[in-house]
């Protein structure tokens, strides 16, 4: 037996015990490459945590732009027209908007129709809407006369909780035109707060130039031959006659008898698959006042039909869209 005779003074137990070798390392040859693996000393961590830094300050930085960008510009958040504004954020979420429009059309029809004849009972009426004190003619010269045919609310601009402009589309003396009507409304309660102001009528403008298209000459004979059946239904308000040119699944309301079928004055059916995107303008004959010949008027409808077993079928009726011309 071999006694151990020498106490390693680093602790209770060798380098033998604790697992590793007694004998030191052998030196590394003189010029030899040191094959040892490198030591991690945290240089990554610290390249994570400036990077992280960095893209943190370049979302602040773009949003700050941004901002900036806005202010400068006064550009404004996405909304809807100031007609439907009620019920969001801002001076609608408490102005009257639909009792205002209300309003305004009823003040509309006193103010915009002048006669001497009944300027007593205009001043009257115009007074319920004015404030106390104002002129209930609202500088009218008494001269002339105006007779307002239609009238509508074409929209309203909120300008802040008691304030508001509401634009009336009219016809006075056969000329369209629209009426700004300022309301103040306060308490429950609202008043014309001013003098209103005519402006100009929408301007009349010209769709784009229709695209010419050739027509199935196959699908256009056949529908030529099952629509008219489908619209003397229609018209009629036959719903169980309308049901048997209907794509499964479809629901299509006729009009009642308001008027009658004429004829198909033109067909449009671009090539294609089964579904079809129809355009078909019809000739309807509209009852007159008694002994009066009847009207007829041409009327275009797109529409979506369904080739299933050598037959087409409806799957919708709607107004179109279609430029005067394209049906032809």
């Amino acid at each position: 037996m071999v006694r151990r005779t020498t106490l390693d003074r680093r602790g209770p137990q060798s380098d033998v015990h604790a697992g590793g070798s007694a004998l030191p390392p052998p030196e590394k040859a003189r010029g030899a490459p040191d094959r040892s693996p490198a030591t991690w000393r945290g240089a990554g961590g610290r390249w994570a945590v400036w990077i992280m830094r960095v893209l943190v300050w370049a979302v602040l930085l773009i949003i700050g732009v941004r901002g900036v960008i806005a202010i400068a510009l006064n550009q404004k958040t996405p909304s809807g027209s100031p007609a439907t504004t009620a019920g969001k954020a801002g001076p609608a979420r408490s102005f009257p908007v639909g009792v205002a429009e209300a309003y305004a059309l009823q003040f509309a029809t006193v103010y915009l129709n002048v006669n001497q004849s009944t300027a007593g009972q205009r001043a009257q009426q115009l007074a319920g809407f004015l404030p106390g004190g104002s002129d209930p003619q609202l500088g009218w010269n008494r001269a002339g006369s105006l007779s307002l045919q239609s009238a509508q609310v074409a929209g309203i601009d909120v300008r802040d909780r008691q304030h508001a402009v509401i634009t009336v589309l009219a016809r006075v003396n056969d000329r369209l035109m629209e009426l700004g009507v300022p309301v103040y409304a306060a308490g429950g309660g609202m008043v014309v707060s001013g003098q209103p102001a005519w402006l100009p009528a929408p301007a009349q403008i010209s769709p784009p130039a229709p695209v010419s298209q050739n027509s199935d000459p196959t699908a256009t004979a056949a529908l030529q031959a099952q629509l008219p059946a489908f619209f003397q239904a229609y018209a009629s308000g036959d719903s169980a006659t309308i049901a048997r040119f209907l794509a499964p699944g479809a629901a299509v309301t006729g009009l009642g008898g308001a008027v009658t079928y004429s004829s198909i004055a033109t067909l449009y059916v671009p090539a294609g698959g089964d579904t079809r995107q129809i355009t078909v303008s019809v000739v309807w004959q509209i009852p007159a006042q008694k002994g009066a010949a009847p009207v007829q008027l041409p009327m275009t409808y797109d529409m979506t039909v369904v080739s299933q077993n050598a037959n087409w079928y409806v799957k919708s009726v709607r107004a179109s869209a279609q430029p005067v011309g394209q049906q032809s």
